[in-house]
């Protein structure tokens, strides 16, 4: 924040700075499951539109890096459309012990599995700098975003953030925010439905986390941009992923950006972008790539002709289960999970679906009433997932839900089943022993019940109980 102040005052502007409450999805949560985290983006939100109303800035630098933070920062900026940058705080460095990467995202599974080597390996060594978990999470993913969403400076949303460089391009942010709010350059001129649609591109290049989906909805929405689910399926078909960073590849964000960083990606995908679309720094996408080298590392980075997988990173699904449609990271899945069919366990909340040893192979675990109402919040449902990969059973198991995952987490999983089982959704009338079916080439999940007998248990159903009364997450449900 010093850096980008003194840039600030080095342009001619006068900076007041200002903060918000920032939660990190994985540290004292304080309720049960991470029902807040989505909650809290509009929190943060919020929190910055007031505060620049009421003070009538006349542009904003956002400082963000993790999950709901970021999201909220470009929520933000895109409802007050003044000048704006965010800047990203980057990836932490990647933790190592006796010549074994650690990252972050292993502690949960070795904490269910009682591995207490991992753990006290972890606790030494999991986080040897400040800065985003390495890994293609939410954070990283939406950071890497913000460049072609034309939020953030390019080039600089995966400097490391213990390296000097991060400094000097916040103090060169605070320079060029002056720049902007002399222009007048609003995130109305430069989010476009073009950019969106850019951005879901890098997204499926990148096998980022499928919550990118609920945030890059929610701007067109700020926006008033006409965008669906269709548009990301339509892209699905053009992008494979290229990026092999965790928990796609082995590689962490910060081998990401020695590559060649987001530049390189969209490098490598510029036959696809709509180069046509002005980047923050008053030049057009093609322009600005005209001048970026192809990646250092063919291993982190490959080619559309050449990628890491033959699945885009992100796809959408859609069948008699999810009308609405639903979303999954192909990257993430054993590949002879790719298609499945199995009987139902179901379960109605993340804490009771934590896999027993009643659960050994074959199954499909639905986990419903954890979405925007039925949480309410749209968990992130980490304990049942992470104890499928902690039990061996990601190649034996399926696991589908209404409600939404970590982007550390990976397996046979799909969520963002809508409509949801809280508002009646057919995910609501499974019943155990029921056939599931999915096909993530094919993009379906369905479920092989005849549709009188799916009524017939529609009129028999009975909505439960809010979990939640009153405050913010009753406000949330409604």
């Amino acid at each position: 924040a010093d850096h980008v102040k003194n840039g600030i005052w080095a342009a001619g502007g006068m900076p007041l700075e200002f903060g918000v409450p920032a939660t990190c999805g994985n540290v004292a949560t304080g309720s049960v499951g991470l029902r807040y985290e989505l909650a809290m983006r509009d929190v943060v939100a919020m929190s910055i539109e007031g505060v620049t109303k009421i003070h009538s800035f006349d542009a904003l630098v956002i400082l963000a890096s993790c999950d709901n933070i970021i999201a909220g920062a470009y929520l933000a900026a895109m409802r007050l459309n003044i000048p704006c940058i965010v800047v990203t705080g980057g990836p932490m460095y990647q933790g190592s012990c006796d010549g074994r990467k650690i990252v972050q995202a292993e502690v949960d599974i070795a904490s269910i599995r009682g591995d207490e080597e991992i753990l006290k390996m972890a606790e030494e060594f999991g986080c040897p700098s400040f800065g985003a978990c390495p890994s293609m999470g939410t954070a990283n993913t939406m950071q890497i975003l913000g460049e072609p969403l034309n939020m953030v400076l390019p080039g600089t949303a995966t400097i490391p953030a213990g390296d000097s460089l991060r400094l000097r391009k916040c103090t060169e942010a605070g320079m060029y925010i002056v720049q902007l709010a002399k222009k007048g350059i609003t995130p109305k001129d430069i989010v476009t439905k073009e950019s969106l649609l850019n951005t879901i591109m890098v997204d499926m290049a990148i096998a980022g986390s499928t919550n990118a989906v609920i945030h890059i909805l929610a701007y067109a929405t700020e926006l008033g941009i006409p965008l669906t689910l269709d548009d990301f399926d339509a892209l699905a078909n053009e992008i494979k992923c290229i990026v092999g960073v965790i928990p796609t590849g082995s590689y962490s964000v910060v081998d990401l950006y020695n590559a060649g960083g987001v530049p390189a990606v969209m490098k490598q995908i510029q036959n696809k972008l709509y180069t046509d679309t002005m980047t923050l720094l008053d030049v057009s996408w093609g322009e600005y790539l005209a001048a970026v080298p192809s990646p250092i590392d063919h291993d982190v980075i490959k080619s559309l002709d050449d990628p890491i997988s033959v699945l885009p990173g992100m796809r959408i699904l859609h069948g008699n289960l999810a009308k609405k449609g639903a979303v999954c990271r192909p990257t993430g899945i054993p590949e002879s999970m790719w298609h499945f069919s199995g009987p139902a366990r179901v379960f109605n909340s993340d804490e009771a679906a934590i896999i027993n040893d009643e659960i050994t192979g074959g199954e499909v675990v639905v986990l419903r009433y954890e979405g925007v109402k039925g949480s309410p919040g749209m968990n992130e449902l980490m304990k049942a997932t992470d104890s499928l990969l902690a039990k061996g059973l990601e190649s034996k198991v399926a696991l589908i839900s209404d409600g939404r995952f970590s982007g550390f987490n990976h397996g046979s999983i799909i969520g963002h089943v809508s409509p949801e089982a809280y508002i009646g959704g057919p995910l609501a009338f499974i019943e155990d022993g029921d056939i599931i079916e999915y096909d993530i080439t094919e993009g379906y999940l369905k479920l092989n019940v005849d549709d009188a007998i799916l009524e017939e248990r529609k009129r028999n159903w009975i909505k439960p109980e809010p979990k939640v009364k009153s405050g913010l997450l009753a406000l949330y449900q409604a």
